[in-house]
């Protein structure tokens, strides 16, 4: 038999714990979104704000559209499988209204090293240049076209 004292221990013990779980139910009923779980692992209103946003990119398909003879050269380089947006940036606003709207060209400096920095974590095939070493600080369109970088600069149209 179980001594009362003992069970007033028990008691206090679990007043203790219903009380956390109930501050525990308050928290997260205030920090979780009522749609959370909604569509599996997701905020359920997720969708109608993604869905709000206006659209800001246009799609290679439009860019070369316009620009086809970037369009070819591109065809025909390494570079044929990146979408355009994803060096020149969002350009949907320039595709609606081209006339007012100029995109600026990617500063080359920042943007081929994205891709091209040496680093052990990317495939062993893929073209990686200590930038300093390789240029000899010299911008990177000096030699290479940024649509299709095996033809040299002199290759140009």
């Amino acid at each position: 038999m179980i001594p009362l004292k003992d069970i007033s221990h028990l008691l206090r013990m679990a007043v203790v714990f219903l009380l956390g779980l109930a501050l525990f139910l308050l928290l997260r009923s205030s920090f979780i979104p009522k749609s959370f779980g909604r569509y599996g692992h997701f905020r359920g209103d997720a969708l109608g704000e993604i869905t709000a946003r206006p659209i800001a990119y246009a799609g290679h398909q439009t860019c070369e559209g316009c620009h086809p003879e970037e369009a070819d050269t591109k065809s025909k380089g390494v570079h044929a499988h990146v979408n355009c947006e994803a060096c020149h940036g969002p350009l949907a606003k320039h595709a609606e209204d081209p006339a007012s709207i100029t995109p600026q060209l990617p500063d080359v400096a920042q943007l081929c090293v994205r891709c091209h920095s040496e680093n052990i974590a990317k495939p062993q095939g893929f073209p990686q240049v200590n930038a300093k070493e390789h240029s000899g600080g010299q911008l990177c369109d000096t030699c290479h076209q940024p649509h299709s970088p095996g033809l040299s600069q002199g290759a140009r149209k």
